[in-house]
């Protein structure tokens, strides 16, 4: 683990591609502690313009230097945006941070998205960033996951943002990390769950009661480990319950990445 940290960045960068950090952390920690810095380096913090400043709304992965995935809900057509890459403490100016513009007409929404029926899915857009990313060891793409793939429940995966720490709770300045399990879609469809009608087979249930994604924490990633080492993004965060971010059997539900990846090389032909 401790050879890695010395591997130049661009080496590991080049190397693997995508879906390793340079900064790993030894343990992952749980129930929303502060992350490691720079442990998620394809989680960027997407921000809108508002009194002529920047501000935190959604959160979103680097897939490609130029391309961003985040969560359609997270779009309004009256906002300019801007990409937040390399950052962790939202309270400071760090150093490695990167803000890249976002032109209008480089916010691909998916064409099946409803704002007025969230569970209807689809919740998914692509944002083309006006310049590439400089990729480093703070600044990484993140894996996207073969098509198709489902993963069986209790799955480990990890959510990660600056959301909320609790039902209409504060903004933390530091990224968070906590460890949600898959719920797989037997379990979330029914009744006492979120029931049949909520969860779709191109959704990602994770986590439940005590550990949850919360409001700013939308568009961000749900990062599980694959069998080689390398982290993939399964899920956007997409919705929490109405009766809290943390309410018991609702869990956290996610766009499926990987029933959209036609969609995605569609509108992104990257390499």
């Amino acid at each position: 683990k401790m050879l890695r940290l010395l591997i130049p960045a661009l080496l590991v960068a080049a190397a693997h591609g995508c879906g390793t950090p340079a900064y790993s952390a030894h343990t992952r920690v749980v129930n929303g502690e502060d992350a490691v810095p720079y442990s998620w380096p394809w989680q960027i913090s997407l921000q809108y313009e508002r009194d002529g400043t920047f501000r935190h709304t959604c959160g979103g992965t680097l897939i490609a230097p130029n391309w961003v995935m985040t969560a359609a809900h997270c779009i309004s057509s009256s906002r300019t945006y801007e990409v937040v890459l390399g950052k962790y403490d939202m309270s400071v100016a760090e150093g490695p941070e990167q803000r890249i513009p976002v032109n209008p007409n480089d916010i691909f929404v998916h064409p099946r998205w409803n704002s007025i029926c969230v569970a209807c899915g689809n919740d998914i857009a692509l944002l083309k960033l006006s310049r590439s990313a400089e990729l480093s060891d703070k600044v990484q793409l993140g894996c996207l996951p073969p098509p198709g793939e489902i993963l069986p429940n209790d799955y480990p995966c990890y959510i990660t943002g600056w959301g909320r720490l609790s039902t209409d709770g504060p903004l933390p300045d530091k990224l968070q990390q906590a460890l949600l399990p898959v719920v797989d879609q037997a379990h979330c469809t029914q009744l006492d769950w979120w029931g049949p009608i909520a969860i779709r087979g191109s959704m990602v249930c994770a986590g439940g009661d005590i550990r949850s994604g919360c409001n700013g924490d939308s568009g961000g990633p749900l990062n599980c480990l694959a069998s080689d080492g390398r982290w993939q993004v399964n899920g956007i965060a997409s919705f929490v319950s109405s009766l809290g971010c943390n309410a018991l059997k609702k869990p956290t539900v996610f766009t499926r990445v990987s029933a959209f990846d036609s969609w995605i090389e569609e509108v992104s032909p990257f390499p």
